[in-house]
């Protein structure tokens, strides 16, 4: 009657640390980067609204950064999805039959693509960073004593464009170092 499959309180040391390991890897990186990625999505939407459909050339680069960002936010949902794929490898690796088990080579092709997704997700978060960074830099230069528009102004907005930023590069960064540990405690067994 029981659809879940029987755990195993008799698993092989190896396999039950690397069941252990992937749970831990797994849920570390799942709610660092969930928590980064909810926080970030939410500010860039904020942000994407007084960037969007303004006129002005350096807002519109700072809305091309905002289009990085945002594409380096889904590659992070992407990333989250795997780091949670990877407590559920750490489930099925605790069950009793050996059969039903994923395959070695299974665990480490999974953790191979999230690794590559997590540099992805962190180029293009960069990218969008630096673009930015780089829009603010020029307001900070041009605002003088005699700035006449607001536009010109470095606002509160465009530094929390910048803390999300961060907040995806340090939530991908979270997702790279789950993963590489993972590997390497894998590798290990």
């Amino acid at each position: 009657m029981n659809n879940q499959p029987e755990v195993s309180t008799s698993l092989p040391l190896a396999v039950q640390r690397a069941s252990n390991s992937l749970k831990i890897g797994g849920q570390i990186g799942f709610w660092f980067q969930l928590v980064l990625g909810v926080v970030s999505a939410v500010i860039l939407t904020v942000s994407s609204f007084f960037y969007f459909g303004a006129k002005d050339v350096s807002v519109e680069a700072a809305g091309m950064g905002l289009v990085f960002a945002f594409t380096g936010l889904i590659a992070l949902g992407v990333s989250i999805y795997f780091s949670y794929r990877y407590i559920q490898l750490s489930r099925r690796l605790a069950i009793a039959d050996p059969s039903d088990r994923p395959k070695r080579a299974t665990i480490l092709r999974q953790l191979r693509i999230g690794l590559i997704i997590n540099l992805a997700g962190l180029l293009l978060t960069i990218l969008g960073s630096q673009t930015i960074v780089g829009v603010v830099l020029i307001k900070a230069l041009q605002q003088g004593p005699f700035a006449q528009r607001s536009q010109e102004f470095v606002t509160a907005i465009d530094i929390l464009s910048i803390q999300a930023n961060i907040n995806v590069i340090f939530a991908h960064t979270a997702g790279i170092l789950s993963t590489i540990w993972l590997q390497d405690r894998l590798n290990q067994q």
